[in-house]
């Protein structure tokens, strides 16, 4: 709780034992008009300031004004009747300003669990110094300087492991409560926690472009992008407003008005004051607190959710279109399946097994492909399993989508698939074994091919299930793999359509002809690994990259981040959108419900003061517990 709530809570207090009091003191006339007044002052001067405020700068209909309006109001009425009854104005500030600091609590709350939940920023870096470790500030730590962490301590940039095995807490990144297992060699992001061992770390970014640094910033900015719920709540509030306030007015003055024209009621204050009363009852009820505290609320809260069990939104907007998504889009390769690629085959070309070319087969891949980040590079260099002279190799071509050409030892190399090998103007092979074929040429004659078999994640197939249970109408996968490879992972996944055999421009241009034949409310999100697929990413309605720890591309890129490479997350996803939003329209029902039932009764005087206070902070406080059910997650 911070100074400000403090302070109101102690007002709170003292303002509900001085009317307590009152009942047993025997006051009246003026005295207990001071009273009364002291105790109105107390709990709302801050109020009167703001309308004040609101007034001298333009901006008068606002909830500050309407409370003004109707507790002073209450309080002439009192004074004019001599009634001594100034306990209503003074209940309707007191519950107002309790409703004020339970929704000031709630959000503070949730920014404190999503702060200490981000809370992932490291204050210091060690480094060693003649011998002796010292703390720096990260931000002075260079790329390619040598960091320690110790265990405890958490990550403060991206680097590499040059000594060292450990194990790591990645909870605050990634939502998952197992350690990960870390040794030489490996990559480590920022934000995570050594639990064990120390590490030695050589830094491969700043800390400004360091993981931890880029999610912060995402989470930060994410509040500012509204969604058009909540823009479509500010855009009533200020036409709500005034609205209610002529409303209000007219109620005071109209009904008398044509009382005393048409029924001849005297011109006096008595002909006004029931319908004053019932006017000021109608402010009291009108108050748009609930509409205009709980929708922005209630997306902070999901967005907070999303955030613990590591799936980065990056606005409300964002949340309530994925809420939309009917079609989800995968892309293949490091999404639904590991990326990992087996060699399972050599083939001549005739398609048959060789025993005597394979090693000169694999060498030579694997050092055309030794530049290579793709997945079947590396896949090609792990299979070789002998370190790779980068002397031997020259003249090194990428052609996208197709493949590699290289001299290695003076000979010409080609390694790709079979558009290379049409490009070069050679016939290959139709392999009859599925998996990702790379074929090689060697001085310009066919050589051969290895057939390499993606291995798909475990928890791929549940993960197109269950977004077929979530209400997703069609899963398609678009994949750069031939036809066979392609449509047999399909089949395995249970995934309704797919597209094979496309270039980095092909993924976009059939991703277009999605979009254009989906319907309005049918929102497409696509799925990719977030490195090599930002063009895809920004141009679905919701672009979600995955297992992108790490990964500048997908976090730029992206509308959403999963911050591991399990794709249950994106049915996860989903369904936190639609929770979100379901809570939000509840608030929504449920506010302009009850305040529009209160204010018809409120103007026929069916409805007092106190059944108006319950209708302005009855309802705020209902609709801002709702709104923080929008941070429990972990079930959905």
């Amino acid at each position: 709780m911070n100074k400000k709530q403090r302070n109101m809570l102690a007002r709170i207090i003292i303002a509900l034992i001085m009317t307590v009091a009152l009942f047993f003191i025997d006051a009246t006339g003026w005295t207990r008009f001071l009273f009364y007044l002291i105790i109105y002052l107390i709990i709302g001067y801050d109020i009167l300031k703001k309308a004040w405020l609101g007034i001298i700068h333009g901006r008068v209909f606002d909830e500050n004004f309407l409370m003004a309006v109707a507790t002073v109001g209450a309080f002439a009425l009192a004074l004019y009747e001599e009634s001594g009854d100034y306990l209503e104005a003074v209940a309707v500030m007191l519950f107002y300003q309790i409703g004020e600091f339970f929704q000031s609590y709630a959000v503070g709350k949730s920014r404190r669990d999503i702060a200490a939940l981000m809370d992932i920023r490291p204050d210091y870096a060690n480094i060693e110094k003649d011998g002796k470790i010292i703390k720096v500030d990260p931000d002075y730590v260079e790329i390619g300087q040598t960091i320690i962490i110790q265990p405890g301590e958490r990550i403060p940039i991206d680097g590499i492991i040059v000594s060292g095995k450990s194990s790591l807490n990645t909870s605050a990144l990634t939502g998952e409560s197992l350690p990960r297992e870390v040794n030489s060699g490996n990559e480590v992001i920022s934000g995570s926690i050594n639990l064990s061992g120390i590490l030695k770390v050589r830094t491969t970014k700043e800390f400004g472009d360091s993981t931890v640094s880029k999610i912060l910033e995402l989470v930060e900015e994410s509040a500012a992008r509204k969604s058009k719920s909540e823009n479509f709540i500010a855009r009533f509030a200020r036409i709500y407003t005034p609205a209610v306030c002529y409303g209000a007015l007219a109620l005071a003055l109209l009904p008398p008005a044509f009382l005393i024209i048409f029924n001849g009621a005297p011109l006096d204050f008595f002909t006004f004051e029931t319908w004053i009363h019932r006017a000021l009852v109608f402010l009291v009820i009108s108050c748009p607190c609930a509409l205009v505290i709980s929708v922005p609320l209630s997306f902070f809260a999901g967005i907070g959710g999303a955030s613990r069990e590591g799936i980065l939104v990056k606005g409300a907007n964002i949340l309530e279109t994925l809420s939309k998504v009917k079609t989800v889009v995968f892309e293949k390769t490091g999404t639904l399946t590991k990326g990992v690629f087996e060699v399972n085959a050599f083939h001549d070309h005739n398609d048959n097994d060789i025993e005597p070319q394979k090693e000169q087969l694999l060498e030579y891949a694997a050092i055309a492909e030794s530049s290579s980040s793709h997945p079947i590079g590396k896949s090609l260099q792990s299979a070789y399993g002998k370190e790779i002279d980068r002397k031997r190799i020259s003249n090194i071509q990428e052609i996208s989508g197709k493949g590699i050409t290289a001299t290695i030892d003076g000979r010409s190399i080609a390694a790709g698939n079979e558009k290379l090998m049409k490009q070069l103007g050679l016939v290959v092979c139709q392999c009859n074994t599925a998996g990702t074929i790379v074929h090689l040429a060697i001085d310009g004659k066919y050589a051969g091919h290895i057939v390499l078999g993606d291995v798909v994640k475990p928890t791929s197939k549940d993960a197109i299930s269950d977004l077929h249970k979530s209400g997703i109408t069609q899963t398609i996968m678009l994949t750069g793999d031939t036809r066979s490879v392609a449509e047999q992972t399909a089949n395995e996944l249970g995934i309704d359509k797919v597209f094979s055999e496309l270039l980095p421009n092909d993924k976009v241009n059939q991703l277009e002809n999605i979009l254009r034949y989906a319907k309005e409310d049918n929102k497409v999100a696509f799925v990719g690994d977030g490195i090599n697929d930002a063009p895809v990413l920004s141009r679905a309605d919701i672009g979600i990259a995955m297992g992108a720890m790490g990964s500048d591309a997908a976090i730029e890129a992206a509308d959403v981040v999963l911050m591991d490479d399990n794709p249950m997350k994106v049915g996860k996803a989903v369904r936190i959108s639609r929770k979100c939003l379901r809570i939000v329209w509840e608030n929504i029902i449920l506010a302009l419900g009850i305040k529009g039932i209160c204010l018809i009764l409120g103007v026929f005087g069916i409805v007092n003061m106190w059944l108006a206070i319950f209708a302005d902070v009855g309802v705020m406080i209902l609709a801002v517990l709702n709104a923080i059910r929008a941070m429990h997650v972990k079930k959905v």
